[in-house]
């Protein structure tokens, strides 16, 4: 259900990109693993390689779930903002057009969660 304000709301924005002194918040989800309530938030700079973040980071948010061990990032596909994306693991956040405070969603086919918990 769509929600109209019955005011304008005018205030400073105190997140925005200017505040993180040259870096950016990337957000990074599983989607069906409940293990995790909420995507995991990366204060990263827009040169970081998207395949620094998948070897190097997600292992280090994700990796206490069973399931991380079985993912095939060649099967895995990626939502940024709902809508179907697919990551060049070579190129940077600024080259692969992440600005900050984009969402983005992980998901990987036959794992479905905990024991398939959320299938």
């Amino acid at each position: 259900m769509a929600v109209n304000a019955l005011k304008e709301y005018s205030f400073p924005i105190i997140d925005g990109a200017d505040k993180f002194h040259g870096r950016q918040l990337l957000y990074v989800g599983w989607d069906h693993h409940l293990l995790f309530c909420a995507p995991f938030a990366y204060c990263l700079p827009p040169d970081t390689r998207f395949g620094d973040i998948v070897e190097k980071m997600l292992p280090h948010s994700f990796g206490y779930h069973p399931d991380w061990q079985k993912v095939d990032f060649s099967t895995a596909t990626w939502l940024k903002s709902g809508q179907p994306w697919q990551p060049d693991m070579n190129k940077t956040l600024a080259e692969l057009g992440l600005k900050h405070k984009d969402a983005l969603r992980l998901q990987t086919p036959g794992l479905m969660g905990i024991g398939g918990s959320c299938s």
